[in-house]
């Protein structure tokens, strides 16, 4: 590990709050649990492209040997539309919760993911008191297109995970004709597209193998450990008047 500067020369820094880089905690003994993995999908059309693709996709995980759930987002309302007591809600939140990866599958519409994909993400809490329900779980993102191969949707997803604090893997996985790479029962033609579809499953389980035990170690900031002393100050300092 490289030698750590002198705190004389970090004067903007709080001493106290500045901590080394914990191997130990950054490589903890692997859980041995199957990863848990929620498939989220932008189309409630009765042919959808994108829900075909998330099933596609959970075939594979589930081959490497991960437990999957998929949300299924008809009845869910607009976000705010409804109170968060609502059912659908309360589904996709205990799922969420649930997980420790991610996949979401969007259509292009306009050239952007759909209003359906992101009510599903404008529904889960950036916070829930002290708790952020997405933090260090990882994220895979995918998209399908009418027409010819894009990035607008993976690239909005990926703007949305890191917001929500997720590890988003590097690889992912853009079907453009959509319409031409499923076959009449609904599954996924071999093709230089399932090929990539196949990558991005395997790299997504990797990932969740690699960091589930030491996300809380990976989101461990230092704004945020001083953020809190501050706090507690402030609690303390209320109780002593």
């Amino acid at each position: 590990m490289p030698k750590a500067s002198a705190l004389s020369d970090l004067p903007a820094t709080s001493p106290a709050h500045l901590h080394q880089p914990d191997l130990e905690a950054l490589r903890p003994p692997f859980s041995t649990h199957k990863p848990r993995i929620l498939i989220l999908y932008g189309s409630l059309r009765a042919v959808s492209y994108s829900r075909l693709l998330a099933h596609e996709a959970s075939r594979l995980l589930e081959h490497f040997g991960c437990e999957v759930r998929i949300f299924d987002p008809e009845g869910l309302p607009l976000p705010d539309g409804a109170p968060v007591t609502h059912p659908k809600v309360q589904e996709l939140r205990e799922l969420s919760a649930w997980s420790e990866g991610q996949v979401w599958v969007s259509p292009e519409r306009h050239g952007a993911m759909s209003g359906i994909m992101k009510a599903q993400i404008d529904w889960i809490p950036l916070s829930v008191g002290s708790v952020r329900p997405t933090q260090g779980k990882t994220l895979a993102v995918m998209q399908v297109s009418g027409g010819s191969q894009s990035f607008n949707a993976v690239n909005q997803m990926r703007i949305l995970g890191r917001w929500m604090r997720m590890i988003t893997i590097p690889n992912q996985s853009s079907v453009a004709k959509a319409f031409q790479e499923f076959d009449s029962d609904g599954r996924m033609k071999p093709s230089s597209f399932y090929d990539r579809v196949v990558d991005v499953c395997e790299e997504l389980v990797k990932f969740t193998w690699l960091t589930r035990d030491a996300s809380a170690c990976l989101t461990d900031r230092y704004s945020e450990r001083r953020e809190e002393a501050k706090k507690l100050e402030r609690r303390v300092g209320l109780k002593s008047i």
